[in-house]
């Protein structure tokens, strides 16, 4: 097979289908032998794991307050006081709202049962207590907030919140004006991983040091964590990417991380990388004609590979790994982007 010299400055565009097949192929039996050399240790953590005990409490608010009458605000607001801290009156003329009535209508449709969301719920919630024992774990409430998709999930001391209008699929009608990166990630298959990266952003600490290299690793200990919490998830969920997304950061990922090595980018503070870098876009800036083919959030990725070969290469405990800082982790990575 001829070497594909990649020019340098470069972003590969996506990868065509035979090639995808090809790497679909090669990583089918990558994962074969991953099966067969870890098959001594994954089944010690899964039974670890199914033998955690917690009380597992999953509350239905929204369905109870659709079927409501004003009749029966008193028993809701003694069930719920914590949501209830305007007057009865602002409630009465929510259930009379005809907008409202709409969105709780469509939510009932779309989360009529919730089997597998709270199965998944519950499985990682015995993660988070096996991985962080001391951790008090909430009681899960399913809500509406008028689609307010920054607080889709709101987790407190002892009480989740999961706003299910904002999970109706990317091309819902109530979604119309919403960016297309953002209602892409407004689907029923992230609600796991929202929930999972609610709870890593609470363990793992805020960088001190500004670069943009620890801004990556920072959100690679996110990723990290999120990695151990819901391992029945794949890659792309955790990045809320597609599939494609996720094949065009694997093949490209050697060029990108040229890209920053080469303008001195790693140890840089300017404040703009994160928007071009780190956060949820509809691709990432690296200022070259192949933009359009990227998507957001390529640092968050490479700062997981980072971590993840710390992890590889250093006998430690995720929870030993949390505060290390990212200088230390990146150093014994020894970090070598696939190509």
């Amino acid at each position: 097979m001829k070497r594909l010299n990649l020019p340098k400055n470069t972003i590969l565009p996506l990868i065509n289908v035979d090639y995808i097949i090809r790497k679909g192929t090669f990583a089918m039996i990558i994962s074969l032998f991953v099966m067969v050399f870890s098959c001594k240790e994954t089944p010690t953590v899964n039974d670890r794991v199914a033998q955690v005990q917690i009380d597992f409490q999953f509350s239905r608010f929204d369905n109870e307050f659709a079927d409501a009458s004003p009749d029966d605000l008193p028993a809701l607001r003694e069930k719920y006081p914590y949501l209830f801290p305007a007057p009865d009156s602002v409630w009465v003329a929510k259930m009379g709202d005809t907008i409202q009535k709409e969105l709780r209508s469509e939510v009932q449709k779309a989360f009529s049962e919730m089997d597998d969301v709270e199965a998944d719920l519950e499985l990682m919630f015995k993660h988070i207590k096996y991985y962080f024992p001391q951790k008090r774990l909430p009681k899960v409430i399913t809500v509406t907030n008028s689609v307010n998709y920054a607080d889709r999930v709101i987790w407190t001391d002892s009480l989740l919140f999961i706003s299910l209008d904002n999970y109706l699929g990317p091309e819902h009608h109530f979604y119309a004006r919403t960016p297309r990166y953002v209602a892409k990630t407004m689907q029923r298959r992230f609600i796991i991983p929202d929930v999972a990266q609610t709870f890593a952003q609470q363990v793992v600490p805020r960088p001190k040091n500004r670069s943009f290299l620890a801004q990556m690793i920072y959100h690679g200990k996110i990723l990290y964590v999120m990695d151990r919490l819901m391992p029945l998830q794949d890659d792309a969920e955790k990045l809320r990417y597609t599939e494609d997304e996720l094949a065009w950061v694997r093949a490209n990922e050697e060029p990108m991380w040229r890209y920053f090595v080469e303008r001195d980018l790693l140890y840089s503070t300017d404040h703009k990388l994160g928007p071009k870098f780190l956060e949820m876009a509809p691709f990432s800036k690296f200022g070259l004609e192949l933009d359009n083919d990227s998507p957001g959030q390529v640092g968050r990725y490479l700062g997981w590979q980072i971590v993840r070969g710390f992890m590889e290469r250093n006998s430690l405990e995720m929870v030993q790994m949390l505060p290390l800082p990212a200088e230390e982790i990146f150093n014994k990575a020894n970090y070598k982007p696939r190509r």
